[in-house]
């Protein structure tokens, strides 16, 4: 029987999504796209699971697109490979719950993508990454020329896409592309810890501020604005206001239900 390509584990409040084809360093297949896609969007729709987590079996996150089935492929399945690549990228976008990447060992094109698609990377101090494309003559899929540029800016996106170079844990982080380092003994410990802390906010309220901030990165300040008047009309009709404000008033923390 062959192994499935994610593991998905809910425990309370916390999706965790398992990135399962370590022999090849969690290169991606379709059916490891589609279960990503598929989890994700099992997510959305469950009111329990409040924050998930990806990570990624044996010694490395992922090692992005499976370098041996490369150059065996017609350029119409590329195609039809990407758009499924696109779709799960998107999925990672549109879904209004909190997604913590936990990296840990190498990360390489596409893989360094899927990590930057998600709303925090908590990596270990000694992972590294490497945007490979360029090193087999191809350009970035996944959204990296869209993520690395707003993170970055063009001049140094373009170094790091150009020269496949291999980037430190540590760099990342001091350039404010990664959130937390830690061992690799505490990684996915921190990683629940931050999941849990997160699913006890006013998880809501969370998803229309990560939607706001996917629609800042295209949309002009008027349009910003005018997203946040609708947003924030909205909110405060939600019990987690309410509750908020009570807490507040009432000096305990608040008990929010995510609604």
């Amino acid at each position: 029987m062959s192994e499935q390509p994610i593991i998905v584990d809910v425990s309370g409040p916390v999706m965790t999504v398992t990135l399962n084809r370590p022999k090849v360093l969690n290169a991606f297949s379709e059916g490891m796209i589609n279960g990503l896609t598929r989890a994700l969007q099992e997510a959305q729709k469950n009111n329990q699971i409040r924050a998930i987590i990806i990570t990624g079996a044996g010694q490395s996150f992922s090692a992005g697109g499976d370098v041996k089935a490369m150059g065996e492929a017609t350029p119409a399945q590329v195609y039809e490979h990407i758009g499924i690549l696109n779709e799960c990228i998107l999925t990672l976008k549109q879904t209004e719950k909190p997604i913590i990447a936990a990296v840990h060992g190498y990360a390489a094109g596409a893989g360094v993508n899927l990590a930057l698609a998600c709303d925090l990377i908590i990596s270990t101090n000694d992972s590294q990454y490497a945007l490979s494309f360029s090193q087999v003559g191809l350009v970035s899929d996944g959204g990296g020329s869209f993520f690395l540029t707003k993170l970055l800016g063009p001049h140094l996106a373009k170094q790091l896409f150009f020269s496949g170079e291999v980037i430190s844990a540590e760099r990342l982080f001091g350039l404010g592309v990664i959130n937390q380092l830690v061992t690799t003994e505490n990684l996915l410990d921190e990683a629940m810890e931050w999941a849990i802390k997160l699913s006890k906010g006013p998880s809501l309220a969370f998803g229309k501020q990560k939607k706001l901030i996917e629609q800042s990165l295209t949309a002009s300040l008027d349009e910003v604005l005018e997203h946040e008047r609708m947003t924030q009309t909205l909110m405060v009709t939600t019990k987690d206001h309410i509750e908020g404000v009570k807490a507040f008033k009432e000096k305990r923390s608040p008990q929010f239900l995510g609604y």
